[in-house]
């Protein structure tokens, strides 16, 4: 708007010139040479002199006084530069069945088979190796018909698909011909050490959301051995970390990295209603992207060894009664006949501890730890066991052991797939207290001490009903659960969720409800405020 503006002016003043020319020319023609002349001198102005205008301050704001400030500054920045380059754009086409355009009536026959159309996605990866071998993630490529793969300066290359492993949603690609720009060397990420994150460390997440190429957002470690049940596998490895990184679309598979410019995570996936940012990413530990990554490349697939357990979680119920002086571990429900935990002594009921020395307090803890070692390898596992503290020796399996093929037969037997029947309203006395979150549409009450054995809790309140159009209802909330936990507080009755429930409501925030389904997997549900349309 601005320069049409000083445009038209400067046509205006133009024909002013003009104009006065004109006139000077017909004056010229029909008054005496010395009344112009003694007219000009009159009327014409002397040049104005240029007048300097000062832009901006000039006395420029002193830095900040907090050399913490500036320090935390220019390490965000040299991380930024140092990992950027080995965090890649990748492009995926995959087939999609083709459309005919004729009309479907008897005038026209059919012209048969119809060429596939491509459709194009986007998402990131991080090159580990000089020689071209990219991580990203399983759900990025799958079903690749190409791969094309653009570097942050700009290169391109063609890749290959060499392996996917859909229990980590991880895959690796290769790069063809990269090796060969040997004056050119492909820019390798540094590795980290994942077991060594903690809680409110700062990360940074560098991925392609959107197809914005090489952006960088800053986060901490919001919390650890995250499972959040979106790897739909029934041998999953969920053991993330959890980060409020902004991550989003096309971040899948891009880098988590600590403040030493080391890759200590793979962005994988987000918890999201909108389908973008909340402020909940999960990434796959380092640690075992390595693992799988080393075997996808080697080998073409993970060579995952196997222990043959089925486990749960320890509650205060099964501390209480099996003498434990806290609440640790997970307990074994079942072994194997011919598995490598029977062999090794392992019994139903056991207390597993620690793997290889390392403490598995949950499921997927002790998952992600079994799954760094390969079959044939042996582990150390530390168990409670009548009171006393007991070390066996055991060496995994692989899928294709007969003992293996029999543990899950046995495990198909008793546990055909089915639709869960919902706890019916029955199940506690018709006088038990009833508790109303009227705001957030949830009714509960406290659990029996059979639901309890049933949910594998000691407490916590049941989510008896819903009411039509609710908060809970809209957010997915189901009923016929256990709510353990309402943001970061444990709930242990029905009416400590509701009082939590309640200043919650007052205050207008959402809540973040932890949720014990009675298939045994704990799920979050992030229930909107009530009083935010």
């Amino acid at each position: 708007m601005t320069t049409r503006r000083v445009l038209l002016g400067l046509a205006f003043l133009a024909a002013g010139v003009l104009l006065g020319v004109v006139v000077a020319e017909l004056r010229h023609v029909n008054v005496p040479r010395s009344e112009v002349e003694a007219s000009s001198a009159q009327t014409v102005p002397s040049p104005a002199a240029a007048q300097e205008v000062q832009i901006g301050n000039p006395n420029p704001p002193p830095p900040p006084s907090v050399p913490g400030l500036i320090s935390l500054n220019t390490l965000f920045k040299e991380v930024s530069a140092n990992v950027t380059p080995s965090v890649v754009f990748i492009r995926v086409e995959t087939d999609v069945p083709g459309e005919s355009t004729l009309p479907d009536d008897r005038f026209h026959e059919n012209p048969g088979p119809f060429l596939p159309r491509r459709r194009t996605s986007a998402g990131s990866g991080v090159i580990l190796s000089p020689d071209g071998y990219v991580v990203t993630n399983s759900h990025v490529v799958e079903g690749a018909a190409r791969i094309r793969v653009l570097l942050n300066d700009k290169r391109e290359f063609d890749a290959e698909l060499i392996g996917a492993d859909p229990t980590t949603d991880l895959a690796i690609v290769r790069l063809l011909e990269a090796n060969q720009e040997e004056d050119d060397p492909l820019p390798v990420a540094s590795l980290g050490d994942s077991d060594a994150l903690e809680v409110g460390e700062w990360v940074l997440a560098v991925g392609n959301p959107f197809r914005l190429t090489s952006t960088v957002t800053a986060g901490i470690v919001s919390a650890l051995r995250r499972q959040v049940d979106i790897i739909e596998d029934p041998f999953r490895i969920e053991d993330f970390i959890q980060t409020d990184a902004a991550i989003n679309p096309g971040n899948s598979g891009g880098a988590l990295v600590n403040m030493r410019g080391e890759v200590v995570g793979i962005a994988t996936a987000i918890a999201t209603e909108s389908g973008a940012y909340e402020g909940y990413g999960f990434a796959v530990p380092v640690n075992l992207v390595e693992r799988v990554a080393t075997d996808l490349i080697e080998h073409g697939e993970v060579q995952r060894g196997y222990l043959a357990v089925e486990i749960r979680p320890v509650t205060a119920a099964d501390a209480q009664e099996l003498g434990m002086s806290r609440i640790e571990g997970v307990i074994i429900a079942s072994v194997a006949g011919s598995g490598p935990a029977a062999r090794a002594g392992i019994q139903a009921r056991d207390v597993l501890l620690s793997v290889d020395g390392r403490a598995v307090n949950e499921p997927n803890q002790f998952q992600s730890r079994v799954a760094l070692r390969r079959p044939g390898e042996p582990v150390s596992l530390e168990v409670w066991r009548a009171g006393e503290l007991q070390t066996l020796e055991a060496e995994l399996i692989g899928r294709d052991d007969t003992a293996f093929e029999g543990w899950l037969a046995d495990l198909g037997e008793r546990n055909p797939p089915q639709v869960l029947e919902e706890i019916p309203d029955d199940a506690a006395p018709p006088d038990a207290p009833r508790y109303e979150a009227e705001d957030w549409g949830v009714r509960f009450r406290d659990l029996t001490p059979s639901e309890r054995r049933s949910f594998g809790v000691s407490g916590g309140a049941f989510v008896e009903n819903i009411a039509s159009g609710s908060a809970a209802e809209v957010d997915g909330l189901p009923s016929g659960t256990v709510v353990t936990r309402v943001e970061d507080r444990p709930v242990s009755t029905a009416e400590e969720a509701l009082a939590v429930l309640g200043v919650l409501a007052q205050r207008g925030v959402p809540a973040l409800l932890r949720v014990r389904r009675q298939d045994g997997v704990t799920a979050f549900y992030d229930l909107a405020s009530p009083y935010v349309d």
